[in-house]
């Protein structure tokens, strides 16, 4: 037997043996738990190093090599596309001019010629501007038996220079005026009467100031006016007036003090119509110091102005003096943003009344009068404005005001006696009368911005007087009102018009007697009808430098009167030309 044949024999009687013992003995169950999975790395492998170890004699260092790089700049020729905004169409800037001349003619003989130029100097710091303005009437009036023709000139220029800091002007001016004293009543009828009449009345003004504005500085402003006024009768007036404006903080508010002096100094060569005789003329004179001081509080939707005016008055030809002090108070509320606005104030003044500003009211003055400032004790007024719609603003007002010496326009009494240089102490004149007026007043007003190319506006006012004298308020009317439009159709056509109402008012007619007091004149109220005037306008731009317009006044045709028997012209029209051009 050879040595395999044994050996496999061995292995089958031992196996044999250990299968015999195995099922004689029994197999318990066992829990076995696995702690963690059996996760082989590749660390337990066997490994060949990327680099042998060499067991060499000789170990040869490596050699180190240094890299360089050799830039060529590439010519690109890659374009990227901009991007492009879409087109929007741009509207041509209006060119503008610096000069324009308008000149119309018009029934009546009536003549309109206005120029104006501003001149630039020194890249806009400094600027010039001239203006000339004359409007005439050579037309008659049907049934007035007197010359009715008037004109109107006037010529001012201004200087304006600005700095970084201040600026400063000056101003000349000059004004000539013709009117006539045509309002005669009925009762002067006999023609050499009026044949003999010299009822022209002409008026010069010359007048220069200057001011200045300062920012950095507490004196904010200074300004200075001197004007020389006279007529045709040898009546002469002189004013000057000096304001100046300082202002200071106050913790977050600002104290804004307003000082001024105001002197008037004049003569009338005639006397009063209500003198038997022209014996002697009128002196007068009046100076006025006034300090304003006021402090601004802004507080969210609030704005109060605090303040007093506070005036030393002096009247040099009867040396007599007053201390005044009136209130300036000021207030406005926003009670829903822009839509409603509550304001109200009660303010006060001396107010200086001249010969010139009674004129530009009423051209149709006696060169004899009795010149007084008035006591405008107070002005308390409330009112609510704002916007309904982006387009539609409304104001409401209500006041209430008292002064002293308020003074009235009256017929001047029927003189017979009378033998002037010029005539107008037939009643066709007029003169002043004070009185102590308490005034109670409404006035409400609204505007319509339809679009850029359309604006209506309406206002009225109504009024309720209380004199001291228990006379009616002479010439003042109870109602008052005024429509305006205006209209752009297009590009070259363009109108407007406007309405206005002024309601019954009334005057007095008296008659000099000898020896007999003014208020016992024998006399006789008047009463004037309240009227409307009508007026519209209509022009053609043939381009942006010529255009032409025509113009109507009184297109009712109504010869109403504005004064007690002064009658206005019927339907005026008047055309003319606009040119705008570079002086």
């Amino acid at each position: 037997m050879n040595k395999n044949k044994l050996f496999l024999l061995m292995a089958v009687l031992i196996s044999g043996t250990v299968i015999c013992e195995a099922q004689e003995t029994e197999i318990g169950t066992e829990e076995v738990t696995v702690v963690k999975p059996y996760a082989p790395s590749v660390s337990d492998a066997f490994k060949i190093r990327s680099v042998p170890g060499l067991i060499d004699s000789i170990v040869r260092k490596k050699k180190k090599i240094n890299y360089s790089i050799f830039s060529v700049p590439v010519a690109s020729t890659f374009t990227p596309a901009k991007g492009r905004a879409a087109g929007v169409e741009k509207a041509r800037p209006e060119e503008l001019f610096n000069s324009y001349a308008s000149v119309g003619l018009g029934n009546y003989n009536n003549a309109l010629v206005d120029f104006y130029t501003s001149r630039e100097i020194d890249r806009g710091n400094q600027r010039l501007d001239i203006g000339l303005n004359h409007f005439s009437s050579r037309g008659d009036i049907d049934d007035t038996p007197l010359n009715t023709d008037f004109y109107n000139t006037d010529l001012a220029a201004y200087y304006t220079k600005n700095d970084r800091n201040y600026s400063w002007g000056a101003n000349l001016g000059a004004n000539h005026s013709l009117y006539n004293w045509y309002g005669l009543p009925e009762t002067v009828n006999d023609p050499i009467i009026i044949e003999g009449i010299d009822e022209k009345q002409q008026y010069f003004t010359l007048e220069a100031g200057a001011y200045l504005k300062m920012e950095e500085s507490s004196v904010k402003k200074a300004e200075v006016q001197l004007r020389r006024f006279w007529d045709d009768v040898e009546s002469a007036e002189n004013r000057l007036v000096f304001q100046t404006v300082l202002e200071f903080p106050v913790t977050e508010e600002n104290l804004t003090v307003a000082a001024g002096l105001d002197y008037l100094g004049g003569s009338f060569q005639n006397a009063l119509i209500s003198n038997f005789q022209n014996l002697e003329g009128i002196d007068y004179g009046f100076m006025q110091a006034n300090i304003n001081p006021s402090l601004n509080i802004l507080r969210d939707n609030l704005t109060l102005n605090l303040g007093a005016n506070i005036t030393y008055g002096l009247d040099t030809e009867n040396s007599e003096s007053n201390f005044y002090i009136y209130p300036a108070v000021r207030a406005s509320y926003r009670l829903l943003d822009e839509v409603a606005i509550a304001y109200g104030g009660v303010e006060g003044e001396l107010r200086q009344n001249s010969y010139h500003g009674f004129v530009s009211e009423n051209p149709f003055l006696a060169p004899a009068l009795v010149i007084q400032p008035t006591d405008h004790q107070y002005d308390a007024y409330v009112g609510l404005k704002g916007q309904l719609l982006p387009n539609l603003s409304y104001n409401i007002k209500g006041s209430y005001t008292a002064e002293n010496r308020r003074p009235l326009f009256k017929l001047t009494p029927e003189n017979a006696f009378r033998n002037d240089e010029k005539a107008y102490f037939y009643g066709n004149s007029f003169e002043l009368f004070y009185d102590d007026i308490k005034t109670l007043g409404i006035f409400g007003e609204i505007n319509l911005d339809v679009n850029r190319n359309f604006s209506l506006g309406l206002n009225a006012e109504i009024f309720d007087y209380d004199t001291e004298t228990d006379n009616p308020a002479w010439n003042l009317p109870n109602i008052q009102g005024s429509l305006f439009m205006d209209y752009q159709i297009g590009e070259k056509w363009f109108l407007g018009a406007n309405l206005f109402y002024v309601g019954e008012r009334e005057d007095i007619s008296a008659q000099v007697v000898q020896n007999v007091q003014p208020q016992d004149f024998p006399s006789s109220i008047i009463q004037l009808d309240g009227f409307f005037d009508a007026n519209a306008h209509l022009g053609y731009r043939f381009n942006n430098q010529l255009s032409i317009f025509a113009k109507a006044s009184n297109l009712a045709n109504n010869q109403y009167q504005r004064w007690a028997n002064f009658r206005v012209q019927g339907l005026q029209v008047l055309a003319g030309a606009t040119y705008k051009f570079d002086f």
